[in-house]
């Protein structure tokens, strides 16, 4: 072999192994790609794309939420493909947020490649909305205003807001038909995967109510609803979530289980508490209730024993029957108080490790040893203890 046959077949091994595809080297509309700033213009800079091309990004996409250029000369920069030019191979570079079009060329090349536009919500029609988008009118169904259903779309003529195009018939009448919920739910899908990778029982995160029903609230942790128990609104009894939350709320909560589903749109069911970040109530009722002082609370509920009265959020104390009317024969709590009222009771005793507390309406009396401290539950629906039951039998006998 001649030295030049052997450098021949030196050559053309090494372009065997450095060939590359072509097709790899030039990115597509829709790509995400990297590159350096060269220089910053008016409304544009030029980004260095390597052995692609050379780029161009206009100024807005790099502008933070104040209006800010936040890149600089030499930094590295990421964008969205949005157009390639035929003619020079410039490609243009932009992110994933709505640009304004113009024409139906545009509208046409960012209907193919799924790029979102920005257009006006200009009126409410059978259905839906009248968007604006380039100068040409759009429809947009009702049900892909939102993620959530819209009640009342009036609310949001005079917007400007994101849509993808799903529909687009050219001609001499261009006729588009756009969703919003299509963008949402991408941004939603990429935020609950980000949530996923740190979501662990006992987390701690903040949330947004979405929606209130009798047992419970929801709430949005990052593009993944978890729900609030009713139990878990706080220490003290709440009746209705709406006693204590409204919807669009910020809220934070604790992650108290994480259970995986079957459904692939809602693998997992998540509980959430506001209770567990709060502090116990009952860690302190020695010290602002000592046994033998008077204090004030509201009648929360009565059961045939008694009547238990809320002392502060979350800490209830019961006055047994026995405690209501002094020397005279009381056949029901009812008979005294009804639920709701302000009263005024003496503390005749304390187990904060089975969180009871005894009281007396009797607030005038001393207090006897061992008087008040009949056994109770402190739970909805209960209804004393044994003793409780046969003596109420025994009266309703006599």
């Amino acid at each position: 072999m001649t030295d030049d046959e052997s450098f021949a077949a030196l050559l053309g091994e090494f372009e065997r192994e450095h060939q590359t595809d072509p097709s790899k080297d030039t990115p597509k509309v829709g790509d995400r790609i990297q590159g350096r700033i060269v220089s910053i213009g008016e409304d544009q800079a030029f980004v260095d794309l390597g052995g692609k091309s050379e780029g161009l990004i206009e100024l807005d996409a790099l502008r933070d939420g104040d209006g800010n250029l936040e890149a600089k000369e030499g930094e590295m920069v990421e964008g969205v493909v949005t157009s390639i030019d035929g003619s020079t191979g410039t490609i243009f570079l932009g992110n994933r947020q709505p640009r304004a079009v113009h024409g139906s060329a545009e509208l046409e090349q960012a209907f193919h490649n799924r790029l979102p536009v920005e257009g006006q919500v200009t009126g409410v029609i059978k259905g839906g909305v009248e968007v604006q988008i380039a100068g040409v009118r759009a429809f947009c169904p009702v049900s892909q205003l939102d993620i959530r259903y819209v009640e009342e779309p009036e609310g949001y003529v005079g917007q400007r807001l994101a849509f993808r195009i799903t529909k687009f018939e050219g001609g001499r009448h261009v006729n588009l038909v756009v969703s919003r919920r299509m963008l949402l739910e991408e941004e939603q899908q990429a935020l609950a995967e980000e949530t996923r990778a740190g979501l662990e029982e006992g987390a701690v995160l903040q949330g947004t109510v979405t929606s209130l029903k009798e047992f419970g609230a929801f709430v949005d942790i990052g593009g993944i609803e978890g729900m609030i128990h009713v139990s878990e609104l706080g220490f003290g009894r709440v009746k209705h979530p709406s006693e204590v939350l409204t919807p669009g709320q910020q809220v934070e909560v604790a992650v108290l289980r994480i259970e995986k589903t079957d459904n692939p749109r809602h693998p997992e069911k998540i509980a959430l508490s506001i209770r567990a970040l709060a502090d116990d109530p009952w860690l302190e009722v020695e010290r602002l209730f000592p046994v033998g002082t008077t204090v004030r609370g509201k009648v929360s509920r009565l059961q045939p024993f008694g009547a238990f009265v809320e002392m502060t959020p979350g800490v209830e104390g019961l006055v047994h029957i026995s405690e209501m009317g002094a020397e005279r024969r009381i056949g029901h709590p009812r008979e005294v108080v009804n639920a709701g009222d302000p009263v005024e009771a003496r503390v005749l005793s304390i187990d904060r490790d089975k969180r009871r507390i005894g009281l007396s309406l009797d607030t005038a009396s001393s207090t006897p040893e061992g008087k008040g401290s009949q056994e109770f539950t402190d739970t909805p629906g209960s209804f004393g203890t044994l003793g409780d039951l046969l003596r109420e039998s025994m009266d309703k006998r006599k």
